[in-house]
């Protein structure tokens, strides 16, 4: 659970501290990549709560889907079609689905947490 947490918060101690600068060329390549990135973290954390957690399925779904959407992304390019906006819209809403069910998981746990000390 905590490979996740501390990966997303060193990359961003490293991205506020550190004065690379990204050419414009390729924001829609950086773009997909923190989306398709965050989704990763997102759903290693929605693996953690359903106590399905795998450290080698998280570091292979990270860099997997870091390629798959860079990929995309260059292909659009050279075919002179916007297949970046497949990677953002996919990404998109596996991300929106995962922070759902992270919500539901903890509102059922605080409720059952909650009923515990009824019981007794």
């Amino acid at each position: 659970m905590w490979l996740p947490v501390i990966g997303l918060l060193l990359g961003i101690t490293l991205g506020f501290f550190s004065d690379v600068k990204i050419p414009a060329e390729y924001s829609n390549y950086l773009s997909i990549a923190i989306l398709a990135a965050l989704d990763t973290v997102i759903g290693g954390i929605r693996a953690h709560l359903q106590k399905i957690y795998d450290d080698l399925i998280f570091v292979t779904g990270f860099f997997f889907n870091i390629m798959l959407a860079a990929s995309l992304a260059f292909l659009g390019v050279h075919l002179g079609v916007d297949l970046y906006l497949v990677a953002l819209f996919a990404f998109g809403v596996r991300l929106f689905q995962n922070i759902a069910v992270i919500r539901r998981l903890l509102i059922s746990n605080w409720k059952a947490m909650k009923e515990i000390p009824k019981k007794n």
